[in-house]
């Protein structure tokens, strides 16, 4: 783990995580977490913030989602010290989550998937915890808001969990091309959640309300690794954009089998609002094709 970068106001306040570089192929959170290093410095005012640019040091040094030694660090928190390079990394992250009052961690669909903005957290069994980080989630100012099943474990966010600390994760892109327009979104909805807990004076002239609240229980429902799973092996052609409605049975794209000419079609599993799309073309069967957020109009 990247030796982390506290600012301390001098003046009684909460202590906030952010993080970034949990999985080495998203970019657009490990450059904002730095622009934020210089920025905080300038404009706390009360409490501490500590910044992590980079959580799993092997993976982004590799620019993939999992470490040197395989593992994907947001399925080994806590973590072990004396582990492989992922959980040393993790045990090192869990340890610092423990110190904290909120944490913020930033995602984004990696090499794999591009990613509707949202801000999500789990639906913590305590009220107080849960209503922070819906408070943390409007801050952040991105159009979608989505609370799910508190119980997986193996994330940052289970640590947080366990200790009653108010979190966060933002998802918001992905593929191979690094935005701006993801930096400055990242780097605005962290300082906005920083000035709801009133660390800073800045006012957040362009917060926005979410487009979308949605909270939904039902178990893994924001795994989305798991979801849309390809009927086939080939070269995925989409038919839908992010942020487009659509109804269970429409046309999703199709698999295009190498060397045959032939096409497998993929239709919508559920109806909603199109959350996640995969990016990547080349695919195996059981690779997830995107996913469907299940909004009620």
């Amino acid at each position: 783990m990247q030796s982390p970068h506290t600012i301390d106001a001098g003046c009684e306040g909460p202590s906030v995580l952010i993080i970034a570089g949990v999985h080495g192929d998203e970019h657009e959170p490990i450059i904002a977490a730095t622009h934020l290093i210089s920025i905080v410095s300038k404009e706390l005012k009360k409490g501490k913030v500590t910044i992590v640019p980079i959580v799993n040091t092997t993976a982004v040094a590799n620019g993939t989602r999992h470490g040197a030694d395989g593992l994907d660090l947001a399925r080994v928190c806590p973590g072990d010290a004396q582990g492989s390079v992922t959980e040393m990394d993790a045990a090192n992250i869990s340890t610092i989550i423990r110190q904290s009052d909120y944490l913020i961690d930033m995602h984004n669909g990696g090499k794999l998937f591009d990613i509707y903005p949202l801000a999500g957290y789990m639906l913590h069994p305590d009220n107080n915890v849960l209503e922070q980080q819906r408070a943390m989630a409007k801050a952040f100012g991105l159009p979608i808001i989505w609370g799910t099943d508190h119980a997986p474990n193996g994330r940052t966010l289970s640590v947080a969990r366990d200790h009653n600390i108010p979190a966060i994760y933002v998802e918001y892109g992905g593929g191979i091309a690094a935005r701006n327009e993801i930096i400055d979104a990242y780097t605005t909805g962290c300082i906005g959640v920083l000035d709801t807990l009133g660390m800073i004076d800045k006012a957040q002239e362009d917060y926005r309300a979410p487009e979308h609240i949605v909270e939904d229980p039902t178990p893994q429902q924001g795994h989305l690794q798991a979801k849309m799973p390809s009927p086939a092996e080939g070269i995925f052609v989409p038919a839908v954009k992010l942020g487009q409605m659509i109804e269970a049975g429409e046309h999703w794209g199709a698999i295009h089998h190498l060397g045959t000419g032939n096409q497998t079609k993929v239709c919508a599993d559920i109806s909603g609002m199109v959350l996640f799309l995969r990016v990547d073309a080349r695919v195996k069967t059981g690779d997830s094709l995107g996913g469907i957020l299940p909004i009620n109009l």
